[in-house]
């Protein structure tokens, strides 16, 4: 059997459209702009215990948007980085830069200053808005880059008066908050304190949304170009899916602990939510899990998007296990595989099936997904409706049904190229082709099982880690005469670093590895083990074979 016909007939049975759905609107900006034209009123974004509507958020980003093009004289193309958590600033600035026809740079706050600099220098940052305990880093990297200006922000900086005065002095006493002495900066307030009036952008099709760093499927770190085009048309994908439910997701709230930086939850909270005129609960530090329980307590979550290592962390604790959850209609799954064990546990606690996706940023991003009423556990879903896809072996040869081989796919969704990388692009995307660099395998009823990564790269909680920047990391180190780095299982983060290392010397130990590597790198791909090793198995042309590291 043909997988073509395999997925045609999915989707026919759960009954999602075979062919791209119609676009909602001609921009992620028109999403919004009818959202606040029929649902002014309604809550768009709680955080930190505040709760802003649709037409509140608008107005922010209007004032927002008139000091960016006004006072820094920021134009439409210009690229402008969002280094925050999951905080209200996020989507006020998104859509603010989205007015202007700015293109919007989601930056990991966790970055150190060598990833910084190569970000901002790839894509000519110009002005950069992080929040201030994130700052010093900026500060360090900043005068290697093209950015023009720094606009800092404290977490309670649009809350009103009376509660900043009284949280900020408690946070001040605490020692919580950093003291930024440095007078080059623009404090985030003085961009809501002038007027609304601005040149409003008329986004194109083909304008570049968003630049969202990857490492792709191959090499170091690149710019993805998503256009209004591509994102719209996974936003009508994903909208076509959620809308078979029997239970209306309109006007439902959905929490979101999954970070605004990473192009999933980015597209949701900027796109696929505001479709629905979704109220969305921004989670800062989905690590505090004691906090994330007390607001999923509160708020009456209907919809939660998490991945597998948020889920682990959940359920070992009491007092989520305690909660009622008898609001909780869908819970989606991505970023990361979900274990069949964590998907039980969570089904027996919650009673809520968890619906597992797969996408990458190269498609805007979802490729798959698991239809609600139709989950198969263990695999990640069908394809998306206007979404094609083979499998294929290393000879390019297609595969039937049940074969086994790398998974590439076409559609509206695939992005427009990598920034200033033509080379790069031509190779992942070949005729219309994105090869996934991922190795799957597709059953007679559709859905896809991922089998293992083509390529080396490592997930750990859902961010993508590449061996060969780790490993050009750490050989700066003058006792490093060779390394390697792979990924081991880890029941909650999916996946940990582990560094094989051959030292020159033997005062090199494994506690000044990794503190090497904390000051160069951020802490997701810190290896949290190290294992020195006389030498390294490679191939007769000089290649380490991490297959056999893996192995050991």
């Amino acid at each position: 059997m043909l997988i073509k016909a395999a997925v045609i007939q999915a989707q026919e049975k759960v009954g999602i459209s075979t062919t791209q759905p119609a676009l909602p609107a001609r921009s992620m900006l028109q999403v919004w702009t009818e959202a606040v034209s029929d649902s002014s009123s309604n809550p768009a974004f709680t955080c930190l215990g505040q709760t802003l509507s649709y037409g509140e958020i608008d107005q922010l980003s209007r004032r927002v948007a008139s000091y960016l093009q006004k006072r820094l004289r920021l134009q439409a193309g210009d690229r402008i980085a969002i280094q925050l958590p999951n905080l209200i600033q996020y989507p006020v600035v998104a859509i603010a830069a989205m007015k202007l026809g700015l293109v919007i740079v989601n930056t990991n706050p966790m970055y150190s200053v060598r990833e910084l600099v190569h970000q901002f220098n790839d894509a000519g940052v110009k002005a950069v808005i992080v929040l201030d305990q994130f700052y010093s880093v900026l500060a360090e990297a900043a005068p290697q880059t093209s950015v023009e200006h720094i606009i800092v922000t404290r977490p309670l900086d649009i809350m009103a008066s009376s509660k900043q005065k009284v949280l900020g002095g408690l946070m001040r006493i605490m020692g919580k908050r950093p003291m930024i002495k440095d007078q080059n900066i623009i404090d985030f307030k003085d961009l809501l304190a002038g007027g609304t009036s601005y040149s409003n952008h008329r986004a194109s099709v083909y304008d570049i949304c968003a630049l969202q760093y990857t490492g792709g499927t191959t090499g170091a770190s690149k710019g993805v170009m998503l256009t209004q085009s591509c994102l719209m048309a996974n936003v009508a994908q994903a909208l076509d899916v959620i809308s078979i439910t029997s239970e209306s997701l309109r006007y439902s709230v959905t929490a979101l602990p999954l970070p605004l930086y990473h192009i999933y939850a980015f597209s949701l909270c900027i796109g696929v939510l505001p479709a629905l005129r979704s109220h969305s609960v921004l989670i800062p530090d989905p690590r505090n899990i004691p906090l994330l329980v007390k607001v999923i307590k509160k708020l009456k979550i209907q919809n939660f998007c998490g991945l597998n290592s948020l889920f682990v962390a959940l359920l070992e604790n009491e007092d989520f296990r305690r909660l009622s959850f008898e609001d909780l209609k869908m819970t989606l799954s991505g970023g990361m595989p979900l274990m069949n064990a964590v998907a039980e546990k969570w089904e027996k606690v919650t009673g809520c099936i968890i619906s597992e996706g797969y996408g990458m940023t190269e498609s805007s991003p979802v490729i798959s997904m698991n239809p609600p009423g139709f989950e198969r556990m263990g695999t990640a879903g069908i394809p998306i409706p206007g979404t094609e896809i083979k499998v294929i072996d290393e000879a390019g040869n297609e595969q039937p049904v049940n074969g086994v081989g790398e998974l590439c796919i076409r559609g509206d969704q695939v992005m427009a190229g990598y920034w200033n990388q033509p080379e790069q692009t031509a190779e992942t995307v070949v005729d219309g082709w994105l090869h996934t660099g991922d190795i799957v395998t597709v059953d007679d009823g559709g859905y896809i099982k991922i089998v293992d990564r083509l390529k080396d790269m490592i997930i750990v909680s859902g961010f993508n880690v590449y061996p060969n920047e780790l490993e050009q990391v750490l050989t700066t180190h003058e006792h490093v005469s060779q390394c390697a780095a792979v990924g081991v299982p880890d029941d909650k983060a999916g996946e940990l670093v582990k560094m094989f290392v051959v030292r020159s010397s033997s005062s090199l130990t494994e506690s000044k590895v990794i503190e090497f590597c904390k000051s160069r790198m951020a802490g997701y791909k810190v290896p949290k083990f190290v294992e020195f090793r006389d030498g390294l198995p490679m191939t007769n042309v000089g290649k380490v074979l991490r297959k056999n590291l893996k192995g050991l």
